[in-house]
């Protein structure tokens, strides 16, 4: 991780100096009068470098990085056939760029090879007859999530950004965890835990106009490491509490409150009906 995380930094160093320098680079490495192809280099390098340091585990933009290394030394190679490059420093150049490929790939190897093969991930949609801009508020106010997510104890905001939450977990256990707002949308929220979390988790919910205009879509997507591996998330689907069913019963108590105020039960009943989801 720290790897990738350097190289992020130095991709972000090296696309500022090809954007802010292009003319100046061009002489360092003996490529003249490609100003503008050395500023698009740049701007797809600070993309990469961001990219992988918002990544929880950049296997994604590594491999992104990969990729733009091969671009990059195509174009370097092609310009040994150029009359108007110094091909000793083009050269140079090239084995520079190679030498930061085979680091890119190593580290993405790495990556790949380390990531959890226990992760999870779930995708839950439901149709709300409430308006974008409404669903998305009364899900932005972090505080009263847990009105309509059965298992969430509390939430409580610790900064603009961040929160603590408290959850049930099966067997009567609580898991506990920092988190913070990667985005915030109208549109989209989306999340991540910190270092240091009882269960590492990231998600986000998206808040699409419905067909017609009537009502919103909204689609939850959550990745997380369940405690115990996929032994324990069996286990927990035997009680019931297996986090991708916990989400698709929480889309549907987020419709109930959202569109009628408050949560349908059907506790002390012989018999009751749920409410769809889409």
């Amino acid at each position: 991780m720290r790897g990738a995380r350097a190289l992020g930094w130095f991709s972000i160093g090296l696309g500022a100096a090809e954007l802010l320098a292009p003319r100046q680079l061009g002489r360092l490495i003996g490529v003249r009068g490609h100003e503008m192809l050395i500023r698009s280099m740049g701007a797809r390098e600070i993309a990469a470098g961001i990219a992988v340091l918002l990544e929880k585990r950049p296997v994604r933009s590594m491999t992104g990085r990969v990729a733009g290394d091969a671009v990059d030394l195509a174009l370097l190679g092609a310009g040994l056939n150029s009359s108007r490059t110094e091909k000793g420093k083009l050269g140079g150049a090239i084995g520079a760029v190679a030498a930061v490929t085979a680091l890119d790939v190593l580290c993405a190897v790495k990556l790949r090879n380390g990531a959890s093969s226990n992760t999870i991930r779930t995708v839950q949609t439901i149709a709300v007859n409430r308006s974008p801009e409404d669903c998305y508020r009364f899900w932005r106010n972090l505080e009263s999530l847990p009105r309509f997510m059965k298992h969430l104890e509390s939430v409580r905001v610790t900064g603009d950004s961040r929160s603590h939450w408290v959850v049930t977990a099966p067997a009567g256990q609580k898991v506990e965890w920092d988190a913070e707002l990667i985005q915030d949308t109208p549109n989209r929220i989306a999340w991540r835990s910190l270092e240091g979390a009882d269960v590492n988790n990231s998600g986000s919910v998206e808040f699409e106009s419905a067909p017609g205009g009537r009502g919103t879509i909204v689609k939850a997507c959550i990745e997380y490491d369940p405690p115990g591996g996929k032994t324990g998330a069996l286990i927990a689907k035997l009680f019931g509490e297996e986090p991708s069913v916990q989400a698709k019963m929480d889309l549907r108590r987020f419709k109930a409150v959202i569109e009628t105020g408050e949560v349908p039960t059907i506790e002390g009943q012989s018999s009751g009906r749920v409410l769809s989801s889409t």
